[in-house]
C-alpha cells in the first residue's frame, strides 16, 4: 500500500487527524475514570476484549489475513507479550498518579522511539535537529517531576509517574519493534495478534491477583472501558489507517503531536484536576519537542512512503 496524498493536506483530513489526537488524549483520562471501578489488570483485559472484534472486523472489510505464517508465531507472541507488559506498567501508573501528569510523560515516548531506531534502525540516526527536539521534549519530562499532582488523584504520585515515564520507554522500543514486524508481516495481523495475545496475559493476572472490581459498576465505568476498546484502540486505528492512505505518513503525523495537550485539557474538564505550573511548562516542552522531532523526520521522508510505517502507533 501507498500514501497517496501530496504534502498538502485537505482540510477535512486535517480536522479528522485533530479528533483523532484529541481521543488519543482522552484515552488515559478515560483509563483513569476506568481504575476507579476495574483494576489495572482487568481494566486491560476488558479493554482488549472491546478493541480486538473492530480490528477483526476492519481487516476482514480490507480482506486482510488474519491467520500467521509458520514463521510468525514467534515473533507475534513476544510482540503480544511486550504489549502486555507495557499496558499493564501504563494502567499501574495511571492508578497511582494523576491522568493530567500520565498523559503527559506517556506521550513522551517519540523521545524512546528516535533514541532506539538510532541504535537499532539502519539509516535511521538522528539529526541536529532531531536531537535538539528530543532534548526540549526530555527537559519536559524532568520539569514535570517538580510539579506536585492533584493530591485527590495521585496516592503516590512519584511512582505513578515513573511508571508512566517507563511506559514510554517500553512502548519507544515495542514501536521499533513492531515496525521491523510490519516491513514482512501484514500489519493488520500484526497488530490483531499483538491484541490477541495479550489479552489471556490480563485475564491470568487479573484473576490471580485482583477483585474483579473495586467499586461500584455504573455507567461512567463501563463508557471508559468502552471509549478505550472500541473507540480508541478501535476505531481511531480504522480511520488513522483510512487517512493514511490519501495522506502521506510523514505529514499525517505532524498531526498527533497535540495528543499530550488535549490530553491534560480533558483531566482538567472531566476531574477538575488542578494543574500545576509545572506541569504546564511540561505538557507544552514535550509537545514542542515532538513537533519538532516530526517536522524533520516528515522533511527527510521520502514523497511515497509506506503506509504501514505509521500504523502501529495507532494502537496506544
Amino acid at each position: 500500500m501507498k500514501a497517496r496524498g501530496s504534502s498538502g493536506v485537505q482540510w477535512q483530513t486535517a480536522l479528522a487527524a485533530l479528533a483523532i489526537s484529541a481521543l488519543w488524549g482522552g484515552n488515559v483520562v478515560a483509563l483513569k475514570l476506568g481504575l476507579g471501578t476495574f483494576p489495572p489488570f482487568w481494566s486491560a483485559f476488558w479493554r482488549m476484549l472491546c478493541g480486538l472484534p473492530v480490528i477483526a472486523l476492519w481487516a476482514r472489510i480490507l480482506g486482510a489475513p488474519l491467520k500467521p505464517a509458520k514463521g510468525e508465531w514467534k515473533w507475534l507472541i513476544v510482540l503480544g507479550g511486550v504489549f502486555a507488559v507495557q499496558i499493564s506498567i501504563l494502567n499501574f501508573g495511571v492508578n497511582f498518579t494523576s491522568a493530567a501528569y500520565a498523559v503527559v510523560l506517556m506521550n513522551s515516548n517519540p523521545i524512546f522511539t528516535n533514541l532506539v531506531a538510532h541504535f537499532f534502525v539502519p539509516g535511521d540516526r538522528l539529526s541536529r535537529i532531531r536531537a535538539l527536539g528530543l532534548a526540549i521534549a526530555f527537559a519536559g519530562i524532568c520539569f514535570a517531576y517538580l510539579g506536585e499532582p492533584d493530591s485527590r488523584l495521585a496516592s503516590r504520585p512519584l511512582l505513578g509517574n515513573a511508571l508512566a515515564t517507563l511506559t514510554a520507554m517500553v512502548f519507544g522500543m515495542r514501536m521499533v519493534f513492531t515496525q521491523r514486524l510490519v516491513q514482512r508481516i501484514e500489519p493488520l495481523r500484526v497488530i490483531f495478534w499483538q491484541i490477541a495475545f495479550s489479552i489471556p496475559c490480563f485475564l491470568l493476572a487479573g484473576t490471580l491477583l485482583e477483585e474483579p472490581l473495586r467499586g461500584p459498576l455504573h455507567a461512567a465505568p463501563i463508557a471508559a472501558i468502552l471509549y478505550q476498546g472500541v473507540i480508541v484502540a478501535g476505531g481511531c486505528f480504522v480511520v488513522w489507517v483510512k487517512l493514511l492512505r490519501k495522506t502521506a505518513p510523514g505529514v499525517l503525523s505532524v498531526y498527533a503531536f497535540p495528543t499530550p495537550i488535549f490530553g491534560v485539557i480533558a483531566s482538567a474538564f472531566v476531574f477538575s484536576e488542578k494543574l500545576a505550573p509545572e506541569l504546564m511548562v511540561s505538557v507544552l516542552a514535550v509537545a514542542a519537542g515532538i513537533l519538532v522531532v516530526t517536522l524533520e523526520a516528515s522533511r527527510r521522508r521520502p514523497p511515497e512512503s509506506k503506509v504501514e510505517a505509521d500504523i502501529p502507533a495507532a494502537i496506544r
